[in-house]
């Protein structure tokens, strides 16, 4: 998961593409996970359980509301 997300964002990079949007729906919950997807470049960490107010919030913040419509 953070190596996908590193070179993720090493190709976009590279290759000058669009940002894509990367949220982590872990069940890793120990101290230090949430801070290790984001120094991985992923934009949002949500453990689980997933809360569907939470999921809804990261999907409006990072893909756009229609998507957060989709998903609920």
């Amino acid at each position: 998961m953070l190596q996908a997300t590193a070179a993720i964002r090493t190709r976009e990079l590279l290759q000058g593409l669009t940002r894509v949007p990367v949220i982590a729906l872990t069940a890793n919950a120990m101290k230090g996970d949430r801070e290790k997807c984001l120094m991985a470049g992923m934009d949002a960490y949500l453990s689980k359980p997933i809360k569907s107010a939470e999921l809804k919030d990261a999907l409006d913040a990072y893909a756009g509301p229609s998507a957060a419509h989709a998903a609920s």
